[in-house]
């Protein structure tokens, strides 16, 4: 498996995990906001590292869709994984923030989903360009 690959394999497990279920108010929307922000850094760094680069070390989703438009053209639904920077520290433990809510979270899960979805489809996309070239 290759590199970009298994970073892509991480940020799918982080994504299953931000879809748990919240039974009986044991899990909150902060914990699985925080699994959407890491499935999104992981995919984004999973497609730079497909377009060989080595990401910075940060958590920072604006600098990592900075360093992809030197390859790609960012659509406007993956420029919003802007929006779930935050729950990479403010909701890593507790302390004072607005409280998240379920709005909060589902808007995350579908921003991680959208950047999955799109980084699959521009891999396969260059896969297949590719392999046109060299017929």
């Amino acid at each position: 498996m290759e590199s970009y690959e298994l970073w892509l394999e991480r940020a799918k497990s982080s994504y299953e995990i931000a879809k748990t279920i919240i039974k009986n108010n044991i899990i909150y929307y902060e914990d699985l906001c925080y699994q959407s922000q890491q499935a999104v850094e992981k995919t984004l760094k999973g497609l730079l590292i497909y377009y060989g680069v080595d990401p910075e070390f940060t958590h920072n989703i604006g600098l990592l869709l900075n360093e992809l438009e030197k390859f790609t053209t960012i659509p406007e639904n993956i420029k919003l994984a802007t929006n779930v920077t935050k729950y990479a520290i403010i909701t890593r433990y507790p302390g004072e923030y607005d409280e998240i809510t379920k709005g909060d979270y589902e808007e995350s899960i579908q921003i991680a989903k959208d950047c999955l979805d799109w980084a699959e489809n521009k891999i396969r996309e260059c896969e297949k360009n590719k392999n046109r070239s060299k017929k």
